[in-house]
């Protein structure tokens, strides 16, 4: 009698089973939505409850500030100095905040690459921007009013000011916290001279530029408040100066959220631009 091997014979899943798979799928793409969520939602609810129990008088609702909000970006609801005027001044604020950062950019990546990989380039000028660092970007208001007069000009220059350290320090680390082996790795495969710093001292110093990069944005939306104190009559910064000097707090309160939703976007789009220009790095993932 002849015997026939049989293979494993395939089950069906439970039927429980696939539903089950799927919840998990789901929520693993909506959990950091979710938890992101929370804590502005209790926030919200904070400030609610406050405005409401009258815990302060001098805090409009949210209610009050989302409906301001809405006249503030397209109109039709009040009808003042400032209805649907929330794309000319976000514009004019890129317009600082991105010219600032990259011209920070711009002067602060060579400088820290130089300091970081010479030593005379580092006893040079180091001591020199240690001094100049802790010097608020508020002290150079005056200052820079002086130099640049009243308007863009000033705002421009502060929003650079602010930027351009953050970008020096961590450019200057990632450049110095480079592993000596990996310099010993690359001469044994023939890559020696100046061709190191291409294959070795760019790679391993970009997690760290890309963190300067992103500080150095954040502080150039921080400082653009303080950049537009100096007389221009378009920006966020600007509508948040008019409405204090009104005493609108709604108004104050929608230029912070704007200016917090701008700076949010654009770190996005620089850590999306790191994690494409680092996606050969297992480590990296910002």
């Amino acid at each position: 009698m002849a015997i026939v091997e049989t293979g494993p014979v395939a089950t069906a899943e439970p039927a429980a089973v696939v539903p089950r798979r799927a919840a998990r799928s789901t929520w693993a793409r909506l959990k950091p939505t979710v938890l992101a969520l929370i804590v502005p939602l209790l926030l919200l609810a904070f400030w609610q409850v406050a405005t409401t129990q009258q815990w302060t008088r001098l805090i409009p609702t949210p209610y009050a500030v989302g409906e301001y909000m809405i006249d503030f970006a397209v109109g039709g609801i009040y009808d003042d100095a400032y209805s649907a005027t929330l794309t000319t001044h976000l514009l004019a604020s890129m317009s600082r905040v991105y010219g600032g950062f990259a011209l920070a950019a711009l002067f602060a990546l060579p400088i820290g690459i130089l300091i970081g990989r010479v030593p005379s380039a580092r006893m040079l000028l180091d001591p020199f921007l240690q001094v100049m660092r802790p010097i608020p970007v508020t002290a150079w208001l005056p200052l820079s009013m002086i130099l640049f007069g009243l308007g863009a000009k000033s705002a421009f220059a502060l929003v650079c000011l602010g930027a351009f350290y953050p970008i020096l320090l961590n450019t200057i680390f990632g450049v110095r916290s480079v592993d000596p082996k990996l310099f010993e790795a690359a001469s044994m495969l023939g890559c020696r001279g100046n061709a190191q710093f291409y294959k070795v001292v760019l790679p391993a110093a970009t997690p760290s530029i890309f963190t300067g990069l992103r500080l150095g944005l954040g502080l150039a939306w921080f400082v653009i408040v303080v950049g537009e104190m100096t007389g221009v009559p378009e920006g966020l910064g600007a509508v948040i100066m008019d409405g204090r000097t009104l005493s609108r707090t709604e108004l104050v309160i929608c230029g912070m959220i704007v200016i917090g939703l701008a700076g949010y976007l654009s770190d996005r789009v620089v850590v999306a631009l790191g994690n494409y220009l680092l996606r050969w790095s297992p480590n990296h993932h910002g």
